[in-house]
């Protein structure tokens, strides 16, 4: 039976505000608006890659609840899953802001959250239909963000991955660990009840460390490119977890705020892939570039594009990403395939 979505992805979305010009948030007297949101950050990207998506949460009915839905809308998300809730007029339950500072030079990124009582992270079992809305796409994504937000969204995130397997639902989880969220201890118990249900797994290095007890027998240096290190962890996630059909992984050498080499590996049906690496990436933004990588695999996949084009696709198209302000990845599919080839950086008339 033909599906209604190619992609359903859950989880928190909040309303992000950046300072201009590399300003610190005290500095400012204006920010930019945009939504920083895992898995509606995949659903947008697939969405403009031209898959059928939608994204499913909880969101409180005030201006921020309606931005995100309008925003995810623009770019061809169905946000009709979202359950929207009355403001109580005190914000006891409430939608997360997120502010981000994007560095330059020595000066690395910063991120502060402020996502207390967040609508989705008080959502019971019973108010999603997972049987109901898994059941209309081919493809469901989550991340352990979502995952770490509370007990309840623990019990979603496994429910609904559980429910996807059920139902032959093809399954993707980005690790994401988020050290304002949770201890490592308490993730890794989790992850023991939500692996077993993926088939996609993508993580970079310190979150396989963090997130499953995972370390490499190569290199203990996260910061540094080493897809040698990456194929230890890959192994050992998939002997941990033998479901796993795909890992992939995004690998960055963070030079300055705004000069970083990068690359991405996949670890497909034991056969180890790497991309070629970008050295010297300009960067206007970090912020997205995983899910962008995220992103492009899916729709790789789906695509069933060859497995050394896909990785090829997914790191020309994440590299992309961090050209553009906010977590979302304005470029073009042909785009990234002109990059993957080598194209010239010479001015398009």
């Amino acid at each position: 039976m033909e599906k209604k979505y190619d992609l359903i992805g859950f989880g928190e979305a909040m309303v992000r505000f950046t300072p201009l010009n590399h300003a610190r948030l005290e500095q400012s007297s204006s920010l930019h608006l945009s939504v920083s949101a895992a898995e509606l950050n995949v659903a947008v990207n697939t969405s403009r890659l031209g898959l059928k998506t939608a994204w499913v949460s909880k969101l409180v009915d005030t201006w921020s609840g309606q931005y995100i839905i309008n925003k995810g809308r623009e770019h061809g998300v169905d946000m009709s899953g979202v359950k929207l809730i009355p403001f109580d007029g005190r914000g006891n339950i409430r939608n997360g802001l997120c502010f981000v500072e994007v560095g330059v030079g020595p000066r690395p990124n910063r991120q502060i959250y402020d996502r207390g009582h967040s609508a989705i992270s008080t959502a019971k079992l019973s108010e999603f239909d997972w049987d109901n809305i898994l059941s209309q796409t081919k493809w469901y994504h989550t991340t352990g963000i979502t995952t770490a937000l509370s007990d309840d969204a623990i019990e979603q995130v496994i429910a609904s991955l559980k429910t996807a397997k059920k139902l032959g639902v093809k399954t993707s989880f980005d690790l994401n660990y988020r050290s304002t969220l949770w201890e490592p201890e308490k993730a890794q118990k989790v992850m023991k009840d939500v692996i077993p249900y993926v088939d996609v797994l993508i993580g970079n290095e310190e979150d396989f460390g963090k997130m499953l007890g995972i370390k490499s027998d190569v290199t203990k240096e996260y910061s540094k490119i080493d897809p040698e290190s990456y194929r230890s962890v890959a192994n050992k996630a998939i002997e941990l977890y033998p479901n796993i059909e795909v890992v992939g992984a995004t690998l960055r050498d963070a030079k300055t705020g705004l000069l970083n080499d990068w690359q991405t590996v996949m670890l497909y049906k034991g056969n180890f892939f790497a991309s070629r690496k970008y050295e010297n990436l300009e960067i206007i933004d970090r912020t997205g570039g995983g899910d962008s990588f995220a992103s492009a695999l899916i729709y790789s996949i789906l695509e069933e594009k060859d497995p050394q084009e896909a990785i090829e696709f997914s790191t020309a198209y994440s590299a992309l990403c961090h050209g553009f302000l906010g977590d979302w990845n304005w470029a073009y599919k042909e785009e990234a395939e002109m990059v993957m080839k080598g194209a010239s950086v010479r001015v398009v008339r």
